[in-house]
């Protein structure tokens, strides 16, 4: 187990923007054992999203035009660098903010969680007979009869149990979504309008998660999706590296590019679980807490206290580097890709714009600037920002958070 480094805790404990680069990072060559299951479970959470899509595409409409598959668009960033005080370099945009359904990345890997313990529990109830059955039929009376008995429970600052309630609702499940104190109140509402039950946590997401897995271990009609270790969750979310790279053409994520891509996650400075987990060897062992922070962030969909040790230890060979970012850093961005490109994200969908900032022209991002050039030149390097939601944020939401940027 590693110590946190005493220079690096103290920069946390400030609250400090910064860029982590991580030592544990592998060359894939070393890392044969350690992706061959997780290869075969994206392989198996694509089937499934490829299984349901006639299914989606009837639940939904605005999903017709892509056959039921959830997809978002590579879009440019034109004079992002150099809005940053880096010179011209080529910036893109995964618009997951725009996804179909529920607007947030969080329709990747939720609804691929609710489609895999739909798909459970179809085959135990006799619904279906075979991996070959057409899933079409789980969206009639006779499934929506089984699943009405059935409950499905989630722990969530916000756009997980968005998704969750869409999608388990669209197929008649009883939705349950244990929200945290960080969850944004017009949340809270949509989820009730859908019908789902919301329960409010005066604490954090790890409170609210606790309780919610409680309940489920209690009844087994009751499909709890772990944000903190459901593998389901996880795989769904990794079907995006794959597309990503057929945006790309010859471009894209670790998996499908090796390691000519460099993969770098961003935090709020006061919930920065993967840095600290990841620093100190401890995974799900350390907390913000434990540092002093508060936790208390703008970016509700990342305002996790703890990280996940199945993700963390899954991450660790293959992060290159974790940065922090302020609130304010958020919210300027969120007002810079508004007025310049006519965005609208959520604070946590800038965390990587946001980060950019360190990564090109901050003294922390100097050895990473270095990386990037033994592959290529650095201007001929292609950043891409993941942006995780906000397209279904209130007009009154979006204009308080374009009035903190100023």
């Amino acid at each position: 187990m590693n110590a946190l480094p005493t220079a690096l805790a103290e920069r946390l404990r400030r609250a400090e923007p910064l860029l982590w680069g991580n030592p544990g990072r592998l060359p894939l060559s070393a890392l044969a054992g350690h992706l061959s299951a997780c290869t075969a479970a994206i392989d198996d959470a694509e089937a499934r999203l490829h299984r349901f899509a006639p299914l989606l595409a009837r639940l939904f409409p605005e999903l017709a035009i892509s056959a039921g598959i959830i997809e978002s668009p590579l879009l440019p960033l034109p004079g992002f660098a150099e809005r940053l005080g880096h010179g011209p370099v080529r910036v893109l945009l995964k618009a997951d903010h725009a996804l179909p359904v529920s607007g947030s990345v969080k329709a990747r890997g939720g609804i691929h969680a609710v489609l895999a313990a739909c798909e459970r529990l179809a085959a135990a109830s006799g619904l279906l007979d075979g991996a070959g059955d057409d899933r079409l039929i789980l969206g009639g009376e006779r499934a929506r009869s089984v699943f009405v008995q059935h409950t499905i429970s989630v722990g969530s600052t916000g756009n997980l149990g968005m998704s969750i309630g869409i999608i388990g609702r669209a197929l008649g499940f009883r939705v349950v979504v244990h929200m945290s104190s960080d969850a944004k109140a017009w949340k809270r509402e949509r989820l009730r309008r859908l019908g789902a039950v919301v329960i409010e946590h005066a604490g954090d997401y790890l409170a609210a998660c606790a309780t919610a897995r409680a309940e489920a271990a209690a009844d087994r009609r009751i499909s709890f999706i772990d944000d903190e270790n459901s593998p389901d969750l996880l795989y769904g979310y990794a079907v995006a590296g794959r597309r990503l790279a057929g945006q790309l053409a010859a471009l894209g994520t670790r998996l499908a590019l090796g390691d000519a891509a460099l993969a770098i996650t961003a935090e709020p400075v006061q919930a920065p679980c993967l840095l600290l987990g990841l620093a100190s060897g401890r995974h799900d062992g350390i907390a913000a807490a434990d540092l002093g922070l508060h936790g208390r962030t703008l970016a509700d969909g990342l305002a996790v206290p703890r990280v996940s040790g199945l993700v963390s230890r899954l991450v660790e060979p293959l992060l290159d580097a974790c940065a922090t970012v302020g609130d304010d850093e958020l919210c300027t961005q969120v007002a810079a890709l508004h007025r310049h490109h006519g965005l609208r994200l959520e604070p946590s969908a800038t965390a990587g714009a946001g980060s950019l900032r360190q990564v090109l022209v901050s003294d922390d991002g100097r050895m990473l600037r270095e990386t990037l050039r033994r592959t290529c030149a650095i201007d001929e390097a292609v950043h891409i920002l993941w942006a995780t939601g906000g397209s279904l944020i209130p007009d009154d939401e979006f204009a308080g958070i374009l009035a903190h940027a100023g």
